[in-house]
């Protein structure tokens, strides 16, 4: 009767190093295959069907299919991540930009008190902006 049971010191260092050498691989690989997955529907030059044939080639051949991909696709994968980088930081400086651009109610008063001593606010405008404003 052999009943194995493994304790810590059972357990070799180089076991142990090759243990975590494989989990660190296996996370790369996956980590490898989202970012490909994610430039495949990022890319907006390529079409539905070519999008849905690189996909059935990354999951039904996973290896020589992230491979292939990495050759053919792989300069463009770097651009395509850049520009979405610059394309989001865009996009966050006009929505700082637009926030910021909105005053405070003391500079919307002051603005209105401009525009009524020019005269092109009525003071019935004047202050039904003033409400609006303070309410």
């Amino acid at each position: 009767m052999d009943s194995s049971v493994y304790l810590a010191y059972d357990y070799p260092v180089l076991g142990a190093f090759w243990t975590v050498m494989w989990i660190f691989l296996w996370v790369l690989w996956l980590i490898l295959l989202f970012r490909i997955i994610v430039d495949i529907f990022r890319d907006h030059e390529m079409n539905g069907w070519i999008k849905a044939l690189w996909l059935l080639f990354i999951i039904l051949i996973p290896f020589l299919g992230a491979l292939v991909y990495v050759i053919v696709r792989g300069r463009d994968m770097g651009k395509r991540e850049y520009k979405h980088a610059q394309e989001q930081q865009q996009a966050f400086s006009s929505y700082i930009r637009e926030t910021a651009k909105s005053g405070s109610p003391t500079e919307e008063l002051e603005r209105l008190s401009q525009l009524k001593a020019k005269g092109v606010l009525t003071e019935e405008e004047f202050q039904q902006a003033k409400q609006k404003l303070l309410a």
